[in-house]
């Protein structure tokens, strides 16, 4: 096992009995355990939104380098849409 390091943390009253809860009802060995589970997915989470801010990040470098914005057809871009899911409607058929 990993060298464990002991921390104190201060947590809501509502976070506690949530922690407490789930150890109550079995679901978690320990508090520490729940507090261990929940690090490891808050960094995933964390991971996650890394690589949806870079993917913003080259969208919007993308959408520069494409050029300057032109006018829009409102009739023009509904009318391919339509086309579009027609095709779509009429493969699943």
């Amino acid at each position: 096992m990993q060298k464990v390091e002991k921390m104190s943390i201060a947590l809501t009253a509502e976070m506690a009995g949530a922690v407490r809860a789930a150890v109550d009802s079995g679901e978690y060995a320990s508090t520490s355990e729940v507090v261990r589970e929940a690090l490891r997915l808050w960094k995933s989470y964390q991971a996650a939104r890394a690589r949806e801010v870079e993917a913003l990040r080259r969208a919007w470098q993308e959408g520069i380098e494409s050029g300057s914005a032109t006018p829009l057809d409102f009739t023009e871009v509904k009318a391919k849409g339509r086309a579009g899911l027609a095709r779509e409607r009429g493969r699943t058929r």
